[in-house]
């Protein structure tokens, strides 16, 4: 199974506990109270993660071809009509069944995003509540043993060494994320203030995109992409998909998901999972450096 299938598959997996019965929810009528806008804000971003996690050959031709500075987003504007303007432009690349697929699930998505805004407008707090309250999944991986050591590359081609990148950081946040993950993106800019808050702490984030991992040199450029958009600063690195840090990758079910590792490369605690713009997401994964630091010896 490819990478990119693969982060389809693993995203399927998740929204059945996510959308809690999701299929309809677009059809429902405004909120009545704050809690029942959380609840649709929540359904309805699952939702728009399952179009995007099917299909996946067609959108990565429809992303490739997109403004690389608006991969994923078009700060103000729906992203369903951002789709099908970027999907007109290549129309010819497509069959007419594929065509007539992909603007049908672009048009859902239009659909969606105006649900979206018209919940976050009468409830400006359902967004963040709506990640507040993510269930947190355990990984087939669990919340003890070392992290896999690997050897592999920074997007910018440069080599990576697990065994030196942990034992040089008193902790070391490792971020599972793929491009075309809308809760994955829109936390990039948190995990990059965290970056910047770790450096002065003895630690460091670093980002593994599992599209890229074999070196993949479309999705290392779109990955770039979304990260200078998002003003991303700290370092993503790929490895084999065939290595055991690749195998581990595979048994990431949901995404984005976050690792806090020690300086031995121990993962402490639970993987964070879920998006860290959320309060709750990021007290949890504070909670877990602060304990990594406080038991550093070095």
């Amino acid at each position: 199974m490819s990478i990119r299938k693969l982060a389809a598959a693993v995203l399927m997996l998740m929204l059945p506990v996510l959308a809690l019965g999701a299929c309809g929810t677009a059809d429902k009528n405004e909120p009545k109270n704050a809690e029942e806008a959380v609840a649709m804000h929540k359904e309805l971003m699952a939702q728009e993660n399952a179009i995007l996690a099917e299909n996946t050959k067609l959108w990565e031709q429809v992303f490739a071809a997109a403004d690389k500075g608006m991969t994923l987003q078009e700060d103000g504007k729906n992203y369903g009509d951002f789709l099908l303007k970027t999907i007109d432009t290549v129309k010819e690349r497509f069959t007419e069944d594929e065509l007539k697929l992909l603007k049908g699930e672009a048009e859902k998505i239009r659909d969606i995003e105006n649900k979206l805004t018209m919940i976050e407008k009468k409830y400006p707090d359902a967004a963040q509540k709506s990640s507040d309250n993510d269930m947190s999944m355990p990984s087939d991986n669990g919340s003890t043993g070392n992290f896999p050591s690997f050897e592999g590359k920074d997007l910018d081609g440069n080599e990576i060494k697990s065994d030196e990148l942990f034992s040089g950081n008193a902790v070391t946040v490792v971020n599972f994320w793929f491009t075309t993950c809308s809760p994955c993106v829109g936390e990039l800019s948190e995990l990059d203030a965290l970056n910047k808050e770790l450096s002065g702490k003895g630690g460091s984030l670093i980002g593994i995109n599992s599209f890229t991992l074999d070196g993949d040199e479309a999705a290392i450029s779109e990955a770039k992409a979304v990260l200078k958009k998002k003003g991303v600063s700290y370092r993503n690195v790929y490895f084999d998909s065939g290595s055991k840090a690749g195998k581990f990758v595979e048994n990431v079910y949901a995404y984005p998901t976050t690792y806090v590792v020690d300086r031995s490369g121990s993962i402490v605690g639970e993987p964070i999972v879920g998006a860290v713009t959320g309060k709750t997401q990021m007290e949890k994964l504070k909670s877990l450096i602060d304990q990594c630091i406080a038991a550093d010896t070095r």
